[in-house]
């Protein structure tokens, strides 16, 4: 069985670490906070103090942080993952970072006789959990292929975007995509309710709908519910659409909607809500119309 290093256990990484654990990989983990080891040590996993002793004598790495910071911390810093490689191992990140960037430590890895995808994942928190990540992938379709048994502990799809770096690319539009349907969903609760329609009327309109998305079935509940439990974080997403609008203007790609989206989340940041769930980007509509999406019925 393959021994994996595993670096990262926030929100997405534990779930992910566990999944692997449960099919029976040999998992050694690291995490910055070291006390997020605890319960994944508690399920069989080995914990280690360092990036590099993660990934130490391993067959594959795996990388799940929240930032290029966070990045090149753990792979370019004191006791780094590329201080401990060894020729021939397999270096996975599914974080949600620059594409500059992901082709920077691809370019490392592999001038050390190592392999590397870019592997970013959509699916959030309940897609962890369950195993049903969709994984958009950088990198060699052989070495991809090698290791479709930890890709399918870990998720449901994997989508081969091409070479190092259009992983990266992918997930970057891709969120774009859900931070300004995230704003879109808001802002028709927003005109629905102000107006007198009941929430609960409105988002089955609209999960039945044309404005129908895959943000309106996993947040309205939420919305109307006024949970903001954190799935992926609003500070997150205003990352990624950061990350998006640079990469937007790099390549001279108009996108006037990203900028909307992206104030909207700068907003809610601005406000406090940056650990809450990316769905609570609504509270800012709250503000403005002066009162809940939530608590509308059908009788009021």
């Amino acid at each position: 069985m393959k021994k994996i290093g595993f670096i990262g256990l926030g929100t997405m990484g534990e779930p992910m670490a566990i999944n692997l654990l449960h099919a029976g990989f040999d998992v050694t983990v690291y995490n910055r906070t070291a006390s997020k080891c605890t319960p994944l040590q508690k399920k069989g996993a080995q914990i280690a103090l360092t990036p590099g002793m993660a990934s130490d004598s391993k067959d594959v790495i795996m990388t799940m942080v929240s930032n290029d910071n966070s990045i090149h911390d753990v792979y370019y810093g004191p006791n780094g993952i590329l201080e401990s490689l060894q020729p021939g191992s397999i270096v996975i990140d599914s974080s949600t970072i620059s594409p500059e960037l992901v082709k920077k430590v691809a370019f490392d890895v592999e001038q050390r006789g190592c392999y590397f995808l870019d592997a970013p994942v959509t699916g959030s928190k309940p897609g962890a959990i369950s195993g049903t990540l969709v994984f958009m992938v950088g990198g060699s379709a052989d070495v991809i292929e090698a290791n479709r048994d930890i890709f399918d502990s870990l998720g449901k799809t994997l989508i081969h975007m091409g070479e190092n770096g259009s992983g990266a690319v992918a997930k970057l539009a891709h969120n774009a995509m859900v931070g300004i349907h995230n704003v879109a969903l808001a802002e028709g609760f927003a005109i629905a309710v102000k107006s007198g329609v009941p929430a609960e009327k409105f988002l089955q309109l609209v999960q039945n709908g044309s404005a129908g998305s895959k943000q309106a079935e996993l947040k309205g509940r939420k919305i109307i519910e006024n949970d903001f439990s954190n799935q992926f974080s609003l500070a997150l997403m205003l990352k990624d659409l950061k990350l998006a609008s640079s990469l937007s203007d790099n390549t001279g790609v108009p996108s006037p909607m990203l900028g909307l989206a992206k104030s909207m989340f700068q907003s809610g940041y601005t406000q406090g809500y940056g650990e809450e769930d990316l769905s609570a980007v609504v509270k800012c509509y709250e503000t403005w119309i002066g009162q809940k999406i939530g608590g509308q019925t059908e009788e009021s």
